[in-house]
Formats: structure tokens, C-alpha cells, sequence
């Protein structure tokens, strides 16, 4: 093997370990994202809901409110805030309506999106999550 191929297969095995890091630290954000919602009181409808057309990271019901919870984890807690974008918040408007349709007793209560906002703390540990209600609103 040359030297440049030996270099791109490092290149691509740092990339995969990279993306591996993300996501065990996406799921541990979504792990404490969870408890946070439990000890306030939701009771967990869904997790890692999926369908071709979106996907929910977390439905979470209380009282006569689903709140539908998208969880951003990144080391700076103001770009987790801003990294959710209008093609981002289609998507998980129309997996909400997936989630209703597929459980009908869901479709009587008021539909609210919600961000989890987990930043990395001094020691590169999450922090506890921050939790925007009504982070933003969708005509139905």
C-alpha cells in the first residue's frame, strides 16, 4: 500500500471513530435529556421515534401537552440553540404527525416542540440540559 493510501485509510478510521464519539455522546445527552423530562414530571411516549419522512429524538407527554423534543448536543451551548434550521424543524413536524397517526390516543392533546440544549461541561462531561419549551411553533 503507498503512502497516501495508508494516510486516507487513517484519514477514513479517524473519521469513523470521530462520528462513533458523536453519537455515544448524542445518546448520553439524550439519556440525561430523558431523566430531566421524568423528574419534571413527563411521562415518555416515544424515543428515537423514526419515519422516512423525520424523526423524534423524544415524545413526552404531561397532562394534555406532547411535547415533541429535539435534544442538541454540542461543546458551545449557544450553537446547540441555533443549530436547529427550518428543513430540521419540517422534518420533525412531519414525524410528529407520524407519531399522532400512529397512536390515535396521542391525537387529542396539544402538540408543542420543545429543544434539550446539553453542553459539555469543564471536564468535557455533559451538563445538565437546558430545556426550551415552545421553541417554536407550526401551523397545522
Amino acid at each position: 500500500m503507498s503512502p497516501v493510501a495508508k494516510g486516507r485509510a487513517r484519514g477514513r478510521a479517524r473519521g469513523r471513530e470521530s462520528r462513533r464519539r458523536a453519537w455515544r455522546y448524542g445518546r448520553w445527552a439524550e439519556t440525561l435529556c430523558v431523566l430531566r423530562l421524568r423528574l419534571a414530571g413527563y411521562a415518555i411516549v416515544a424515543r428515537r421515534f423514526r419515519r422516512p419522512v423525520g424523526e423524534i429524538d423524544i415524545a413526552a407527554r404531561r397532562g394534555r401537552v406532547l411535547a415533541v423534543v429535539e435534544v442538541k448536543a454540542r461543546q458551545d451551548p449557544q450553537a446547540a440553540a441555533e443549530s436547529l434550521g427550518p428543513r430540521q424543524r419540517r422534518r420533525i413536524r412531519r414525524a410528529a404527525l407520524a407519531l399522532v397517526a400512529a397512536r390515535p390516543a396521542l391525537a387529542g392533546l396539544d402538540l408543542r416542540f420543545d429543544v434539550m440544549v446539553v453542553a459539555a461541561g469543564p471536564l468535557g462531561l455533559a451538563l445538565w440540559p437546558r430545556h426550551i419549551r415552545d421553541a417554536w411553533r407550526e401551523d397545522f
